[in-house]
């Protein structure tokens, strides 16, 4: 190797090395602050009674009874959600999709207000169905607490007192995720913790506070904190 070829390595190492220590610095230090174990906990009907009593103060009725629901998420995807037919628009960028639950070979995908087919439609259609999975998740979690292939046990806490682990064995774009309940002194929720696959750290906490009562009377979050991250829902609207 010439000098000259020898330097630039050098340079083009110190560079990668200036770059990624301190991510790697970071990131260690919140792995060893933040990273638990998924805890234990029991289930039966102390579990259901609590993951009950969340719903109430969220007016589990009202939502049960709302057809239609939209927001924004993060100010960059826009959902039109027909709750009661189990169709959803979605919108990001300058596409959109609408999805039919029922039977997604029946969703359609436009770019720029044209149809889409072939391979074209179908990435629009599984990306959609990853953003709506994603998105509507921030905004109506609680409510999936009793949903087919959801596991709920109660854990005692030191510090929360009676929280509720709640794991989904299916469904979803990530099956296997749990997530940890707290609640304040009214037993609504005011965060929880997280163990997902696509999270390196394992326990971060999120806030789910700034809870809007919607036309239908429902409870929706606005924003959620997640470390650093504003996680916002905006543009909320419900209707029966």
């Amino acid at each position: 190797m010439s000098k000259k070829a020898k330097k630039t390595f050098k340079i083009v190492v110190g560079v990668i090395v200036f770059l990624t220590l301190p991510s790697l610095l970071f990131f260690g230090f919140l792995f060893f602050k933040y990273n638990e174990d998924l805890p234990s906990g029991k289930q039966g009907e102390q579990a259901d009674a609590l993951a009950t009593k969340m719903l109430e103060t969220l007016n589990y009725d009202a939502y049960t009874n709302t057809d239609y629901i939209e927001w924004t998420f993060k100010k960059r995807h826009h959902y039109n959600w027909h709750k009661k037919n189990n169709i959803c628009d979605v919108f990001w960028g300058n596409n959109k999709v609408i999805l039919n639950f029922n039977n997604l070979s029946k969703s359609r995908a436009f770019t720029n207000n044209l149809p889409q087919t072939g391979d074209n439609a179908a990435k629009l259609i599984k990306k959609a169905t990853m953003l709506f999975n994603n998105d509507s998740f921030w905004l109506v979690a609680p409510f999936k607490v009793f949903d087919t292939g959801v596991e709920r046990r109660l854990v005692k806490t030191d510090t929360n007192g009676d929280a509720l682990l709640v794991s989904y064995t299916s469904g979803g774009s990530t099956p296997r995720d749990s997530y940890l309940w707290i609640f304040d002194e009214n037993g609504k929720p005011k965060a929880f913790k997280i163990w997902a696959s696509i999270l390196p750290i394992k326990g971060l906490e999120a806030s789910w506070t700034h809870w809007k009562t919607t036309e239908t009377g429902a409870e929706l979050p606005t924003f959620h904190k997640l470390l650093v991250l504003g996680l916002e829902l905006d543009n909320i609207r419900a209707f029966n």
